[in-house]
Parts: C-alpha cells; sequence; structure tokens
C-alpha cells in the first residue's frame, strides 16, 4: 500500500479527527475550570461541540495541501473536486422536515399507533417511535426520519428527566434501527445509494433481501429495550403538545416540499432551488411556524463536509483491505470498520472493487448498515440526532459520551447481527 504524502496527512488528520470526537465530554468538563464568558471557556466549548470536529480537522488537512504542494491553487482543486451532495441535502432535509406542519404530522401517526398498542402511553409511544417510526427512513430518508424522530423522543423523554442509562440506550437504538431501518427501499440509506445504480439493486430487492430482516431487527431490538426500561418508561409523564391547529393546506405542502427535496436529493442545484421557494413559504406563514432549526442543520453538514474531505483521501488502505475480505469477515469487517469511518464511504469504496460477488455484496452493506449506529461518524444522519439531542436534560448540558453510546448501540447492533447475517 504505497501512500502519498497527502495520503498519510488525510489519514493522520482522520484519525485525530476519530480521537477528537471521543474526547468532546472532555473538551466540555475542561471548559467548566474557566469564568464563564472567558476565551478559554468559549474555544474548549466550541471544540467540545461534536459536528464541528471533522470540519475543523477537514481544514487543516486544506491547509496541509497547500503547505505539501505550496500551492493554494492545488488546495482549491482538490475541495472543488470532492462531491458535497450529501451534506448539503442533509441540511436542507433536516431543516424541512423539522417544521412544526412535518413534526406534528409525524407525532400524530406515531400518537395514533401508540394508541392501539396494549402498553401505557409513555410506553407504547416509545416502542412506536424507536420501531415503526425509524422506518419512516425508508420513504422519507435516514437524515429526516432522524430529524423528525430525535425532535419527538426529546420532547417526550429526554427533557423529561430520564435517567443516563435509558438516555444512552435509547440513543444507540435510535442510531441503529435508522441505519438498518432505511434498507427497505434502494434510496434512502446513503450506504445502499452508493452502490444501488453499480450492482442493479431496486427497491424489490432490498425489500426481499434486506427490508424484512430491518423491520424484524427494529421492532425485536425496541420491544427489548423497552422491556428493560418499562417501569422508567412509565412514569414519565406524557407531554402533549399543546393543540396548534394548522390548515390541512399547509401540512400537505410541506410535505409536498419534503418530497421534492427526497426526489432530487442527488441534483443540489435543484434542491436548493426547492428549499429557497420554501424558506419564502414559511417565511409567509410564520404564525404557524417554529424557528427554523438552521443552526443545527449548518453544524450537521460542516461536520458532514469535513468528513468526505478527509475521507475521501482514505481509499488508500481501505480498498486494499476491503479487497481482502471473503464471507463472514466481509461483514463482521464492515461492521467494524463502519465504526470507524461513514458508512456510505465503505461501501462506495467496496462497489470499486471489480468481481466482487453477490455474496460479498451483500455482506458489505449489510455490514455496513449494521454497524451504522456505534459512533457518530458512522453513518451520515447520526451528527443530526447528536445536534438535536445533545443540550436536552438527560446529558447535564455535557455532551453525549462516544463510549457510552457506542455501548448503548451494543444491544441493538447484535440483534441487527443475528438478522442481517445468521437468519
Amino acid at each position: 500500500m504505497n501512500a502519498s504524502p497527502i495520503e498519510i496527512l488525510a489519514t493522520s488528520l482522520f484519525v485525530l479527527a476519530v480521537l477528537h470526537t471521543f474526547a468532546v465530554k472532555r473538551f466540555a468538563h475542561w471548559a467548566h475550570r474557566y469564568p464563564e464568558g472567558s476565551i478559554m471557556e468559549n474555544i474548549l466549548h466550541f471544540l467540545a461541540e461534536t459536528e464541528v470536529v471533522f470540519g475543523l480537522w477537514g481544514a487543516a488537512l486544506f491547509a496541509g495541501i497547500a503547505a505539501l504542494k505550496h500551492s493554494l491553487h492545488d488546495a482549491v482543486v482538490y475541495i472543488e473536486g470532492l462531491n458535497f451532495t450529501e451534506p448539503k441535502f442533509v441540511f436542507v432535509v433536516m431543516v424541512v422536515a423539522a417544521t412544526r406542519p412535518v413534526v406534528q404530522l409525524a407525532e400524530t401517526c406515531i400518537s395514533g399507533l401508540a394508541r392501539v398498542l396494549p402498553f401505557q402511553a409513555s410506553v407504547a409511544y416509545y416502542f412506536a417511535a424507536l420501531s415503526f417510526g425509524t422506518l419512516l427512513g425508508s420513504l422519507i430518508t435516514e437524515p429526516a426520519a432522524m430529524t423528525l424522530i430525535a425532535i419527538l423522543l426529546k420532547r417526550r423523554y429526554f427533557d423529561c428527566g430520564i435517567g443516563a442509562g435509558l438516555a444512552y440506550a435509547t440513543l444507540g437504538l435510535l442510531f441503529v434501527n435508522i441505519s438498518i431501518g432505511g434498507t427497505l427501499t434502494h434510496f434512502a440509506a446513503p450506504p445502499v445509494l452508493m452502490v444501488a445504480s453499480k450492482w442493479q439493486w431496486d427497491s424489490s430487492f432490498m425489500l426481499t433481501h434486506f427490508g424484512w430482516r430491518a423491520v424484524a431487527s427494529c421492532i425485536v431490538a425496541t420491544a427489548i429495550v423497552t422491556f428493560f426500561y418499562r417501569a422508567e418508561l412509565s412514569r414519565v409523564e406524557v407531554v402533549e403538545l399543546p393543540a396548534r391547529p394548522l390548515p390541512a393546506w399547509l401540512t400537505l405542502l410541506h410535505v409536498v416540499f419534503l418530497a421534492l427535496v427526497v426526489m432530487f436529493a442527488h441534483h443540489p442545484d435543484v434542491f436548493f432551488g426547492v428549499f429557497m421557494v420554501f424558506l419564502g413559504i414559511v417565511s409567509a406563514t410564520h404564525e404557524y411556524q417554529d424557528d427554523l432549526r438552521l443552526r443545527e442543520g449548518l453544524l450537521v453538514g460542516y461536520f458532514l463536509a469535513g468528513l468526505v474531505t478527509l475521507g475521501s483521501l482514505q481509499s488508500w488502505w481501505l480498498q486494499p483491505l476491503i479487497a481482502g475480505l471473503d464471507g463472514s469477515s466481509m461483514y463482521f469487517g464492515a461492521t467494524g470498520l463502519t465504526a470507524l469511518t461513514d458508512n456510505a464511504a465503505l461501501t462506495y469504496l467496496g462497489s470499486l472493487v471489480e468481481g466482487i460477488s453477490p455474496k460479498l455484496q451483500y455482506a458489505l452493506v449489510a455490514g455496513a448498515v449494521t454497524g451504522g449506529g456505534l459512533t457518530v461518524i458512522a453513518n451520515a444522519p447520526n451528527p443530526a440526532g447528536i445536534g438535536i439531542l445533545q443540550g436536552s436534560k438527560a446529558f447535564n448540558d455535557e455532551g453525549i459520551s462516544p463510549l457510552r453510546l457506542f455501548l448503548g448501540a451494543l444491544l441493538p447492533t447484535a440483534i441487527a447481527i443475528v438478522f442481517f447475517w445468521f437468519v
């Protein structure tokens, strides 16, 4: 594996970025040692923002390329040669999905499902949101589903005094179920999108090979976590949002805009045009709107853009590693590698390996989605969930611990392994 100096630099910075994500809680802790409003406190709080991590190290790579090449132009050419469609799409779809009409529609649907379940109200809503709610990702894309479910969980559970154990178990369950819940179709999950066209996978193929396994895994994993924490969940008072009637036409219009953004997900010039019109509609109907989540969306987009910047130069070691795996080693290797790099990047690199058999194709993608909940960088929608949930009461304003997230995701990941590989 002969690597260029720039590739070695990119890999070194990628490793530092991964270590940085595991240290964000420590930065938040250090910030409290300094007077409020001081320069050091502000700097440490900034470094404790999970969403800025890869963007910062991506900026360091830009500077490093300019230094190694003795040319700012070459660094600019590298950045302009990358594909930032996914970060742009995640930003737009997050903002659209987080609007009041869309959130209230999702809450109405999940509440309706929860009412028919034979459980106490808060237990039923929890089960409905984390099992069937996460499967919405197959229709509206995983980032949109993550945004919706994270907002609903924050209001009903994370801001209502649940313990850290339940909070991290829920976070891990949410991330894993979103990662596998987008595999019922061929257009909603980033790691599937990277290979669907080349390998000629359509939604029928996804449903028969991946979809039923995803549904079963989501239901079983959620049922186990719900049963284990049933006593604590039953003590959570169901917080119903104040009745805020919305015109049916406005809700329908928001759904149409969301559908258009999803439809043109691979065409940023088009979906940004749709987004501009959408912003005009929101401004004209401000009495029916909440504040747009622009800050959260921009931070998540920045995170993913940094991941693209650093991840695009990792093929020198990742691709030979993938090419050398077979069978179970491919599946479990992909599951483990996904925790260290974005699963969409992993499947894309795998698609470049010529002559890969259908069995290995399945193993690669199945492993990539199985491990998509283990870390914040494992799946593109995860930073969106972190951005929404990390300021909630359950995490005591100190951010989310990557280690506890990993531990919280182990059980649902193990259940996904059973269904995706052993069944």
